[in-house]
């Protein structure tokens, strides 16, 4: 097929290679704008720009790309589908019109679960045990269009944001060349979407990250992981900002049996507040939370680089009995 690709992170890339080498021709990839980063404010390409000149795909970064004269330019290439994949722009009913076999997303969820920005970090943070990839014929809704292919992965247990991204842009990039062959054969039936058992995935911020020390252990330890690697979670440690990478869950009966008669725990009778620190050992400490103690193994302190507790403490002291707060 003669493709037009739309996409701008590392999560399309790979997608867009796996057309490549499975013969398509990738006439055009359209991908944002290029932006400044850095404290030198160096413009930086997206990562679809820079695989597609390797490819040497022509390259077209539309600021709106529902303007007339993006849509005189898409035209000009005569394509037979359009694929996009975290493109970064809504796209009005004349592009999704286009071309013959219109406008295939890939989605990093089971669809109708989990429309939106940010599916992939929303998955973990709510205790997902299946997640995957669905391909679906894009309409004019927010991720609402027929469903065509899918594809799970289940998640492990120390799953992390960054961990399920690459797992589901490896799976997205082989269901979108299936997805493609069984258009161009006439075996898919696309399928009507139910409504979302979940709610929207919005887009992720840095205050999201900020842990409420009253919610329970697990929804902590979900969320550490789920923002891993961005926009991270933290908390208010020693009047600095403590990013929190890694983290393990103990219930509450079992930190009072491990600790009894252990001088670098709280006394088993003792409930302290929600953010206390209750125990100190070599590679970890413990924090009360709303519901059961969250045992820190891997964390940030600022101008550091991120390093497992057990270093963390032979340079740092935490004492018992001390409260880590919201920033």
């Amino acid at each position: 097929m003669r493709v037009i690709f739309m996409g701008t992170p590392d999560f399309s890339v790979g997608t867009l290679n796996a057309l490549v080498e499975a013969g398509h021709e990738v006439v055009l990839a359209v991908t944002q704008p290029d932006k400044p980063k850095g404290r030198g404010e160096k413009m930086q390409i997206t990562p679809v720009k820079e695989a597609a000149l390797v490819h040497g795909i022509p390259v077209f970064q539309p600021k709106r790309v529902r303007a007339a004269e993006c849509i005189e330019e898409l035209k000009r290439y005569e394509a037979d589908i359009m694929v996009v994949i975290a493109f970064g722009q809504i796209l009005p009913k004349e592009i999704l019109e286009l071309t013959p076999y219109g406008c295939v997303n890939v989605h990093a969820s089971l669809l109708p679960k989990y429309r939106g920005a940010a599916p992939i970090q929303w998955a973990v943070i709510n205790g997902e045990q299946v997640s995957g990839v669905t391909t679906m014929q894009m309409d004019e809704g927010l991720d609402t269009g027929d469903m065509l292919l899918k594809t799970e992965v289940v998640l492990d247990k120390k799953e992390t944001g960054e961990s399920l991204h690459d797992k589901l842009a490896e799976a997205g990039a082989k269901l979108c060349v299936r997805t493609l062959k069984a258009l161009e054969e006439g075996t898919v039936k696309p399928e009507k979407q139910g409504e979302s058992p979940t709610e929207y995935a919005r887009m992720l911020d840095k205050n999201l990250g900020n842990v409420d020390w009253e919610k329970p252990a697990v929804s902590i330890e979900r969320l550490i992981r789920g923002l891993n690697s961005w926009p991270s979670a933290y908390t208010n440690w020693n009047g600095k900002v403590m990013k929190l990478w890694a983290a393990d869950v103990c219930a509450q009966e079992e930190l009072a049996e491990d600790g009894q008669g252990d001088e670098g725990a709280l006394a088993a009778d003792e409930r302290p507040v929600p953010g206390t620190v209750v125990r100190v050992e070599k590679d970890g400490f413990y924090v009360q939370t709303g519901d059961g103690v969250l045992k820190v193994t891997e964390l940030q302190i600022p101008g550091k680089k991120k390093m497992d507790a057990g270093a963390f403490l032979r340079g740092y002291q935490i004492r018992i009995g001390e409260v880590l707060k919201k920033v």
